[in-house]
């Protein structure tokens, strides 16, 4: 940690401790975090989903295969949107090849 940096402030990248720009954005920027948790509660209803079509459930299959697809969608866009907005504050856009 540098002498200007404060122990609570949030600074993505961590230039400090690698030199590669984006190793563990996923976990260490905790913006991603609602995204990674709907996208782990959309596949949990995905398995839901199988199982209740399995025993033939066919309300609760629609209930959870509803569900799956809104935390999935919400989750991967969440985490899209923040990974584009890294990108941004570093002047690239979201399809460049760089960083990893």
């Amino acid at each position: 940690m540098n002498a200007t940096s404060l122990p609570h402030e949030h600074h993505f990248p961590d230039n400090d401790r690698t030199t590669r720009s984006h190793v563990g954005e996923s976990i260490e920027d905790y913006l991603n975090w609602p995204g990674l948790l709907l996208v782990g509660i959309g596949i949990v209803a995905l398995a839901a989903t199988l199982t209740a079509a399995g025993y033939g459930f066919a309300g609760w299959a629609l209930i959870a295969g509803i569900t799956s697809a809104v935390c999935l969608l919400a989750g991967i866009s969440i985490v899209l949107a923040e990974h584009s907005r890294i990108k941004a504050l570093e002047g690239l856009r979201l399809r460049d090849p760089c960083g990893h």
